[in-house]
């Protein structure tokens, strides 16, 4: 008898949408046990495949089974440094879970009869989190005098920083912000990603020597040529993308259009939601569009659709994509709670230009219906504007979601270290090496904007190779 997938618990998307605590519980013990009995224990598992840093997945899930906790979180660890962070973010719908073996061949994404992979995961990590289970060491005395400056402390440099320090290698992140976390801490919100789980994670790296050294803009406060005469032997470069890209329409410089990582970082890292708790101001408004429809655009709705209930609004927040939803690069986990929650859509809609009032205030969008045409270099079909089909949407605040570009700070103060028409970090593709020896990069510098779990995977042969060579 074919057993059904085992859904996972969420609030109640009423409750939810007016606070910011996690949307997801996560598995029970029972929920975990039912949901990990599914798996067929494929002999050749291809969910593993699917995944950028080659968990073990079956070996996983049988522990489960097993109810041996431990073990499962420890195989995990051997290939991902943050099982519960992963099993919260990763688009595993678009990984582990597209390639198992439930999934109908063809689906741009898994099936629903696909293992929930990602929450047995965070089941697995949580359980590590919850019981304190430390990770084994395998400090390498040749290791102990080799010293590597890590520049930024997302997802990439935190992976990075955890490999090296669990082989004894001396590691000091930089981070330019106040707080450590990266587009961890300030790009997804705590109803996704809850801050305690992120300090574990960190606390966990600090456990093991890794120095944070907060407020350093490196490029500015010191370059590369000063950390390698510091005593740097080796540098790796996880400055991710934090550079807003724009639609380059008319209208776009008028007040209350915010691009999407002002807006989710003002929420986020400086919890703007709790003004005047927190001084950090975020307007908001009764007609809210947000332009784009990957997962910040999800981020961005399902924030300012809590700040419109937090504030007595009526919830009206739309999000407005060119192509239509199922070319939606978002995870299908989030474009659905965002619906649940009270998002409204609008597909086959591009922005022309906006409007605005005597005092330049945003007051309106004007935008042109689409069709799709042929597919472009992305393999998604090309959205071909409509003649004759102009309209206008009530906007008195706008998010712009379409993409973000690599940091220029450093790049820009380094100009030996050579880059790609994008400006993204040109390595290579084994080692992570850039143009200046010794100097190696990971994460959204490098393929662009990208997942946490590719970011890691980079960062993990970065780490091989600095350990290699030193």
């Amino acid at each position: 008898m074919k057993k059904e997938p085992v859904k996972v618990r969420e609030a109640s998307a009423e409750i939810r949408a007016g606070n910011f605590e996690e949307v997801v519980k996560g598995y029970s013990e029972d929920e975990a046990l039912l949901e990990a009995s599914r798996c067929l224990q494929c002999k050749n598992p291809l969910c593993s495949s699917g995944c950028p840093v080659g968990i073990d997945i079956k070996k996983f899930i049988h522990q489960i089974v097993q109810q041996d906790y431990q073990s499962a979180y420890f195989t995990i660890r051997e290939k991902s440094n943050f099982p519960s962070i992963c099993g919260r973010v990763c688009p595993a719908e678009y990984q582990c879970r597209k390639a198992c073996i439930l999934t109908k061949k063809g689906l741009p994404f898994a099936s629903e009869q696909a293992i929930n992979i990602h929450f047995l995961e965070r089941f697995a990590g949580d359980y590590g989190k919850n019981n304190n289970l430390d990770v084994p060491v395998e400090i390498e005395e040749k290791f102990s005098k080799v010293k590597v400056a890590v520049v930024g402390s997302g997802p990439a440099g935190l992976c990075c920083a955890g490999e090296l320090a669990r082989k004894g290698v001396q590691v000091d992140i930089y981070e330019s912000l106040h707080k450590t976390g990266g587009v961890l801490r300030y790009g997804i919100p705590p109803f996704r990603l809850p801050w305690d789980v992120l300090d574990f994670e960190i606390n966990y790296l600090q456990k093991l020597g890794v120095n944070f050294i907060t407020n350093f803009l490196v490029g500015k406060a010191r370059t590369i040529k000063e950390l390698f005469a510091q005593g740097y032997s080796r540098i790796f470069l996880g400055l991710g993308a934090g550079v807003p890209s724009f639609l380059g329409i008319k209208g776009e410089n008028l007040c209350n259009i915010y691009s999407v990582n002002e807006f989710l970082t003002r929420v986020n890292l400086m919890s703007a939601y709790k003004f005047p708790e927190f001084h950090t101001p975020v307007n908001i408004g009764k007609n809210v569009l947000i332009v784009g429809g990957g997962n910040t655009a999800m981020d961005a709705a399902r924030v300012a659709l809590r700040l419109q209930k937090i504030n007595g609004l009526v919830l009206n927040t739309k999000v407005i994509y060119r192509r239509t939803e199922i070319e939606m690069p978002a995870r299908r986990l989030e474009i659905e709670h965002a619906k649940e929650e009270g998002v409204k859509f609008e597909f086959l809609v591009q922005p022309k230009e906006f409007v605005g009032d005597e005092r330049g205030f945003v007051r309106k969008l004007v935008c042109l219906r689409s069709k799709l045409g042929e597919p472009d270099s992305s393999g998604r079909r090309r959205p071909v504007i409509i003649e004759g089909s102009e309209f206008e949407i009530d906007c008195d605040l706008c998010v712009i979601a379409v993409g973000l570009k690599a940091n220029q700070i450093l790049i820009n103060a380094t100009p030996e270290l050579k880059t790609d028409k994008y400006s993204d970090v040109i390595v290579d593709s084994e080692s992570m090496e850039s143009s200046i020896k010794g100097v190696f990069a990971g994460g959204d510098i490098v393929g662009g904007e990208g997942t946490v779990i590719e970011a890691m995977g980079m960062a993990k042969k970065a780490a091989k190779s600095i350990l290699q060579n030193s």
